[in-house]
């Protein structure tokens, strides 16, 4: 039933406070906000009241640049049709009008969207990554939390072993399994079980709205290596399970639990430069 909504435009209202800043000045301070999905889209923005903007709305200055899309397949064998977090805000699936945030001090080019549907008359959809926000009196990163997605962690006690081109990389029967709606179950691992002298740390970081910041670990004597685990920060008392834990990427690693080789599952991050830790 979800994935059957995605070629639709869906919106859900939200009793959260949302305020965001452009830089040190705020552009809308609301309690009427409401969570939006354009057509494809995987994630949420936030919509709200043009009524309650603290900042001007402009007709776009410059003209628009072309936004590529990041299309992939939720499942194997399907087609590759919902868009990537990483398609950027400008590339709108829906009818509406692009319009520029204008402040005292700044301007957000095309950072606000209104768009063509009566349900949503009054409001104007705004880019995440073009301000920063709170929820609330907490900040939130990356982009807002999805009512309709979980993210549930379990201890186990299963036998689970990583290789990548035959090398061992992790082993461990102390493993804390997260699972989060739409996606393969990530295996997070005590350090003490991983190989970390044949990894190597990454200056890549990546936020994820539900589990924090990620740093990570490439495997360089693989050209398949790069950027292959993370471990998330601590700012999240949500997920203090997986807090100091190592997860590996299933989608390019050869997975075994109690010896079952796994099938390597197809997401956003199958390929090397995907999207953001999951």
């Amino acid at each position: 039933m979800l994935l059957g909504t995605f070629p639709q435009l869906r919106y859900e209202p939200t009793a959260k406070r949302i305020r965001a800043n452009l830089g040190r000045t705020a552009v809308v301070d609301t309690l009427q906000g409401c969570l939006i999905w354009e057509p494809r889209r995987i994630t949420p923005v936030f919509a709200v009241p043009e009524q309650e903007m603290l900042a001007g709305l402009a007709s776009p200055a410059l003209p628009g640049a072309a936004v590529e899309e990041h299309p992939f397949a939720l499942r194997r064998g399907a087609a590759p049709t919902t868009l990537d977090p990483t398609t950027a805000f400008g590339r709108h699936t829906c009818a509406g009008e692009e319009l520029d945030v204008v402040t005292a001090s700044a301007t957000a080019p095309r950072a606000a969207f209104r768009p063509e549907d009566p349900d949503l008359a009054g409001y104007v959809v705004l880019d995440f990554d073009a301000f920063n926000w709170l929820e609330d009196d907490e900040e939130i990163i990356g982009h807002p939390r999805d009512p309709f997605h979980r993210v549930d962690i379990r201890a186990s006690s299963l036998d689970v072993e990583i290789a990548l081109e035959g090398v061992t990389l992790a082993s461990t029967n102390g493993a804390q399994l997260l699972y989060e709606t739409l996606l393969p179950v990530r295996y997070y691992i005590p350090p003490s079980d991983v190989q970390l002298d044949l990894l190597e740390e990454s200056p890549k970081r990546t936020v994820c709205p539900y589990k924090g910041q990620a740093s990570y670990w490439s495997y360089p004597d693989s050209r398949q290596g790069r950027n292959i685990a993370w471990s998330y920060d601590r700012r999240f008392l949500d997920t203090a399970q997986i807090h100091g834990l190592i997860s590996f990427f299933n989608e390019r690693l050869d997975l075994r639990v109690e010896g079952v080789l796994q099938p390597r599952p197809v997401t956003p991050w199958s390929r090397p430069n995907g999207a953001g830790a999951p």
